[in-house]
């Protein structure tokens, strides 16, 4: 015992040694390249002095950043998270001076903007160092994964005895923000995600599966989360008895429809035993959160959501990389914006001002902060974590759902999910991989595009009111935003201001669904009134060549004068046949809605070309019927059970999570004879090319095995490969 311990304290002192050794080289480079900072006196030095004074520098500069930083970011707490990532570049670089003011006789010197320099490349190169020396050192990998699964049974089993055995499986959700169903299958079949097409190969399944009318992220994550979509008619809506505005990207709106649903449902939400929320719009019940908008209005040292921020920058490496990959992302944009120009990309939308920073916060902060706050609940073994990563949805928005810029971000996505994996062979547990969309998005030039006119320009023609000449545009209401937001820590926008003086229309758009309510009228406007006051408007929005159908007071209108009542059976599925099958029940839930608006507007939808007209400003749009939009997937690991029949709405899809996570802790459910990975298509020839064998490691649970047989109160055996995080990834609980 005694010789292992100093065999342990040996390479614990080598391999701080090797990282002060490298950080000085890096130190002597950087003198001798940049003219402002200088390691010796003004006399000269000899090559021994120069490296002495670099190893001294290096030294005082890594001892203060252990020391300091953790004591910085705790009084930094109240700092929007953005600034604080600015702000890590500046306090690294004061921490080097001041390094180099303890170097005696004063042979370090630096001018500030170098210094800024100098402390990047320096955290940068320590951190790279510290991660090779880790994935070589087993050993210490063990102990460190067995420090934190001791840890997460001192704070969360109360005495409890801990369980041996057969390690529990946990679940691992990962949600990509709106990938659909055929585009997943495209993907993979092109070697745009080799990761998720080998865990296909491996043993896992997928199916689609079909939104309510309302496709967004709003209403699909609060079902999956919390198993309720009910009065969520689409991504905004107004409603009349607190004259407000609900948004489902708003703290404030995000927070509410999360207690409305846990009201109706009377439970928590998928997460609260042992879960973590990483990224989402709502918290699924979790006690850990990190960057989750329903928490976020919070303000003081209480709210937990921003937590992730801090933790991730806290490591000054982490900023680095991470700020150069922002840099890079925002570059990207622009280019492929003018590429776009010039070549004449129809359709096409403005991507300029604040785009490409809002793009790259999506692409690169968000996923790098939740993947690194992923892996962290991995190896401290949390039973179920549901991360959202929105990065697709965001440039899909603006460059369509296919194309070369879309196809980037899937590639960069499936190597997260890579890293993901490796790491999920570290945690003291084995996972279960889940990958689930929350819905598609369908292709088509916007509404003020096609025809000229916004729908509000429409609405106001149609009331007799008067019409600006020159169309103003509708801003695009992407999830990124808010996110933006919030980590600015900034107040809600009020772009979706509730009604004015008067009795104009309050017309609200989500993505190719829109919204039309009068403020003064008391409760659900009937269509008999809305004839009376305005006698043009349902025929010229049922008629317009952009109009796909309209609901109002339970009656389906369509071009042509064609109308459906939904309380006669078989109407509404005769007229909105064209939408696809189911449209007509979900038609018809939204309209027993309690804030369903007066006018529900759903624009046209091209059957062959699969084309919706979004009346916000995206050539790839979500939120209403038509196309892809409404078919996201489901891909499972074979030996949890099928989810069963076409699964329809997000509450289903929260009842099938709901049931693998009983799966679990109770009898493994025996695997049935593999079918088609892919619904629709038929089976391979080799069906058990696709059978699920019992893995020899826990790792192969990730690709479709059974739970190891792995003791949870001991280290893992064995060797341990792979990529690992490296020491100042926060693979401790990030939240606490």
């Amino acid at each position: 015992m005694r010789r292992r311990r100093w065999r342990t304290t040996g390479n614990a002192l080598v391999r701080v040694a090797l990282v002060w050794a490298v950080s000085t080289l890096t130190m002597l480079a950087l003198a001798g390249i940049l003219p402002d900072f200088r390691l010796q006196s003004d006399d000269g030095d000899s090559i021994t002095q120069i490296g002495l004074t670099a190893a001294w520098g290096a030294g005082a500069f890594g001892l203060l950043s252990a020391l300091v930083w953790p004591v910085v970011v705790r009084a930094l707490l109240l700092v929007p998270a953005l600034v604080l990532g600015l702000l890590v570049f500046f306090l690294n670089g004061s921490l080097l001076l001041i390094a180099l003011r303890l170097i005696p006789d004063g042979r370090g010197e630096a001018a500030p903007e170098t210094a800024v320099v100098v402390a990047a490349v320096m955290s940068a190169v320590a951190s790279a160092t510290s991660t090779a020396l880790a994935v070589r050192d087993d050993e210490a990998y063990r102990r460190r994964l067995y420090r934190l699964a001791y840890r997460r049974r001192r704070r969360q089993g109360r005495g409890a005895a801990p369980r041996v055995g057969v390690a529990v499986p946990g679940l691992l959700v990962l949600q990509l923000d709106g990938v659909g169903y055929e585009v997943l299958r495209e993907a993979c079949n092109s070697a745009l995600m080799p990761t998720v097409a080998g865990w296909l190969e491996r043993g896992h399944r997928v199916a689609p599966w079909r939104t309510d009318w309302s496709s967004q992220t709003g209403a699909s994550q609060l079902g999956i989360l919390h198993g309720s979509t009910f009065d969520v008619p689409a991504f905004r809506w107004y409603e009349k008895d607190t004259r407000e505005v609900m948004v489902c990207n708003r703290p404030t709106s995000a927070a509410e429809l999360q207690r409305r649903a846990i009201e109706r449902t009377g439970d928590g939400g998928l997460l609260t035993l042992d879960g973590a929320s990483r990224g989402n719009l709502f918290s699924g019940g979790a006690d850990q959160l990190a960057l989750v908008l329903s928490v976020s209005a919070r303000r003081g040292r209480a709210n937990r959501s921003r937590s992730g921020y801090f933790a991730y920058f806290s490591d000054p490496a982490n900023a680095v990389r991470t700020a150069l990959s922002f840099v890079a992302d925002a570059g990207r944009e622009i280019v492929q914006s003018l590429r776009a120009r010039i070549r004449g990309d129809r359709p096409r939308v403005s991507r300029g001002g604040l785009y490409p920073l809002i793009r790259a916060f999506a692409t690169v902060v968000e996923r790098d902060v939740v993947v690194a706050a992923v892996i962290g609940d991995m190896l401290a073994g949390r039973s179920v974590v549901y991360a959202d990563l929105v990065a697709y949805d965001e440039v899909a928005h603006h460059s369509g759902p296919r194309g070369r810029d879309t196809d980037q971000v899937l590639e960069r996505l499936d190597r997260s999910l890579a890293l993901l994996a490796r790491v999920a062979e570290h945690a003291p547990r084995p996972y279960r991989i889940v990958l689930l969309s929350d819905h598609g998005q369908s292709p088509g030039e916007s509404f003020l595009a096609r025809y000229g006119l916004t729908l509000k320009d429409l609405v106001r023609a149609g009331c007799g009111l008067p019409v600006s000449r020159r169309a103003g545009r509708t801003r695009s209401g992407a999830e990124a935003r808010a996110a933006v937001l919030a980590a600015l820590h900034r107040p809600e926008e009020g772009e979706e201001a509730g009604p004015g003086p008067g009795s104009d229309p309050v017309v609200l758009a989500s993505g190719n669904l829109a919204l039309i309510s009068f403020p003064d009228v008391p409760g659900r406007a009937s269509r008999a009134g809305i004839e009376r006051t305005h006698p043009a408007l349902l025929a010229t929005l049922a008629n317009h060549p952009g109009v796909g159908f309209l609901l109002v007071d339970g009656v389906v209108l369509g071009p042509g004068g064609a109308e459906a009542r939904l309380d006669v059976p078989g109407e509404a599925e005769e007229l909105l046949a064209p939408f696809g099958p189911g449209a007509a029940a979900a038609v018809r839930r939204t309209d027993a809605f309690p804030h369903v608006a007066d006018i529900m507007v759903n624009s046209a939808y091209d059957p062959d070309t699969g084309a919706v007209h979004a009346f916000e400003e995206q050539i790839g749009s979500h939120g209403g019927l038509g196309g892809e939009q409404g078919h996201p997937f489901l891909m499972w690991p074979a030996e949890l059970s099928a989810p069963g029949e076409e699964l329809v709405g997000a509450e289903a899809v929260h009842g099938v999570l709901r049931r693998w996570l009983r799966e679990a802790d109770g009898p493994q459910v025996p695997v049935a004879p593999p079918g088609d990975r892919w619904a629709g298509e038929p089976a391979p020839r080799d069906p058990g090319r696709y059978a699920a064998a019992p893995p020899a490691r826990a790792a192969d649970a990730v690709g479709g095995g059974t739970a190891a047989e792995v003791p949870q109160d001991s280290p893992p055996e064995g060797h341990i490969g792979g990529i690992l995080p490296s020491d100042g990834s926060p693979a401790r609980d990030e939240t606490r």
